[in-house]
């Protein structure tokens, strides 16, 4: 059953069908208007309207009509009740795990102690510029031990989601962003166009000029990229706005990301929302805060949701994916969000708890022994 939240998220999306809805659709009916069931973003008085899974009745008693904070979240004491209390952590990786290039202190001694304890771990990001293997590699290079399986990135979640969909063989997708994306579309087996070799791409506007675009592209898929530019945003627009049903699929709504230790970057959100602007059209957001990924993920491992953890730095991605999904949350203060704007009066999505990181997990335990 769907109901509405309204939240102070810029980067509030669409949510996407689930995959229990997803299975058995005929490929036929891919291209009907996914903008007008679940997921409709409405404005209305400054807040985004986000349509979809119940939350817990625990996190519904937080919010008061007209998105208002009832009850603030709680600084976590005794991680052991938190702990003891869920079967499976999923992690947001940017600000959680890592900064850049640059491993959060104490981040490989409390995976150890959660997997002591039979906990199953799960790594969730919004950034699509890597495919599941390269961010293997990148776990490995910080010294990591994790399994590719237990790996879940945006870039994936795009070509899950058109797999999920039957998306029809003969069709191509046109891809603005990085290796990624193009990685996982080619080991699902679909064709595509676009992505970092149109980065040098330009146009030369004369007189008369007509910009000729693949007319077989029944999908963008829109990500992070550093190699952005017009000829990629003209090339998307042509083809959501001119192909008939082609989907415009973003990879998250991020507004920053972290790509240095040193400062926040402009995210994917500011691509998305360059197509957004040209064409008029909402995206179908595969990433977080969309239930896509935490159904895709209950799915796999056969998981409760409610013996689920959520842990992540953002609340308008990490904390809401987890509440739409019904599972617990925790927000660490080690990326975007701080103290000040977890506790601001018009900040209305409260995560059950919160704490600086999640190395906590040993130092709170450690003071109460």
């Amino acid at each position: 059953m769907l109901s509405s939240r309204a939240t102070a998220a810029a980067a509030a999306a669409i949510s996407v069908p689930t995959v229990a809805t997803l299975r058995g659709r005929p490929s036929s009916s891919l291209f009907s208007p996914f903008l007008s069931s679940p997921g409709r973003r409405l404005s209305g008085g400054g807040a985004n309207v986000c349509f979809g899974r119940r939350r817990s009745s625990s996190s519904n008693n937080r919010m008061r009509s007209g998105g208002i904070v009832a009850s603030a979240a709680q600084s976590l004491q005794d991680p052991d009740q938190l702990i003891d209390s869920v079967e499976t952590f999923i992690f947001d990786c940017d600000g959680v795990i890592w900064k850049g290039d640059k491993l959060i202190d104490g981040v490989p001694e409390t995976l150890d102690m959660l997997r002591s304890k039979g906990k199953r771990l799960v790594f969730v990001t919004n950034n699509s510029t890597k495919s599941r293997k390269q961010y293997g590699k990148k776990f490995e290079t910080l010294g990591l031990n994790v399994n590719e399986e237990e790996i879940f990135a945006s870039s994936f979640a795009a070509a899950a989601y058109l797999k999920s969909i039957n998306f029809p063989r003969d069709k191509k997708v046109y891809v603005i962003g990085e290796d990624g994306i193009l990685k996982e579309l080619e080991l699902a087996g679909f064709q595509y166009l676009g992505g970092p070799e149109d980065g040098g791409k330009k146009i030369e506007l004369k007189p008369g000029f007509l910009m000729e675009h693949d007319k077989d592209v029944g999908a963008v898929v829109v990500g992070f990229d550093r190699y952005f530019n017009y000829y990629k945003v003209q090339y998307g627009t042509l083809c959501i706005r001119e192909n008939p049903g082609c989907l415009f699929i973003a990879t998250n709504r991020d507004a920053v990301t972290h790509l240095t230790d040193a400062q926040e970057w402009a995210g994917g959100g500011s691509m998305v929302g360059a197509l957004l602007g040209s064409t008029q059209r909402e995206p179908l957001v595969v990433g977080k805060p969309s239930t896509f990924m935490m159904d895709y993920l209950a799915d796999k491992f056969g998981i409760t949701k409610s013996q689920i953890c959520m842990v992540g730095d953002r609340l308008d991605t990490d904390i809401l994916f987890g509440q739409n999904g019904g599972c617990k949350t925790l927000l660490v203060l080690s990326g975007v969000t701080s103290l000040s704007m977890l506790q601001n009066p018009n900040n209305s999505i409260q995560p059950d708890f919160y704490t600086n990181k999640i190395s906590d997990f040993l130092s709170l335990k450690a003071a109460t022994v």
